[in-house]
Order: structure tokens, then sequence, then C-alpha cells
């Protein structure tokens, strides 16, 4: 049991309103298209960010994005199936490599 009680710590289940959000997107034949990320367990989630510094830090530089407020977000992606929004998500998996990974015990061999 927590002996104190904070006014302005909202519970985590709480939705707190975003505000404007930078989210990512990626370029199609008719325009942009919202690119949707999955969390740790699987579950289909998009994505936003308070700043484009913290767009960047997490997906890189060159990643495309655009300002959409949350409610907005949230209306485009509903009849998706998806009502889970990751605000400033900090870690994201590494790009995948087609590289094979040769360790320092296992001999690169060419044919």
């Amino acid at each position: 049991m927590c002996m104190f009680q904070y006014d302005d710590d909202p519970d985590p289940e709480e939705q707190v309103p975003a505000g404007l959000l930078y989210v990512p997107v990626r370029p199609e034949a008719a325009g942009r298209a919202l690119r949707m990320f999955r969390t740790a367990l699987g579950e289909r989630a998009a994505v936003g960010f308070t700043s484009q510094d913290l767009l960047a830090a997490t997906l890189g530089a060159g990643q495309p994005s655009i300002r959409l407020a949350e409610s907005l977000l949230r209306s485009l992606t509903s009849p998706l199936g998806v009502s889970r929004l990751v605000v400033d998500p900090v870690f994201s998996a590494a790009a995948v490599s087609t590289e094979p990974v040769h360790t320092a015990e296992e001999p690169v061999r060419s044919l």
C-alpha cells in the first residue's frame, strides 16, 4: 500500500490526451500511409511522438512523419482494429540484416 497520494500522477491505464503528435508514415503511390507497429506482446499499435527529436532518436533521422492530433490518429486507426496508441516509445528492435553474422570462432568461408 502506498502511503503517499500524488494528485498529478495519472493511473497507468488512464488515457491522458497527448495533443499534437509526430506520426511516422511511409510513402505510397497514392500519398502517405501511417506506419503501424507491434508491442512487445505482438499487439498492433499506432505510434506518435511529442517531438521530432524523439522520433528521429527512435526511428532514425530520415523517417518521414506528419503532425496529427491524438484524437484524429485514434479515429484513423480504429477501423483497422488498432486501439493501442504508444506515445514516445523509447525501445525499438534493431533493423533486420540480410547479411550472415559471423563470430570470431567461426571462420568466414568463400565459395
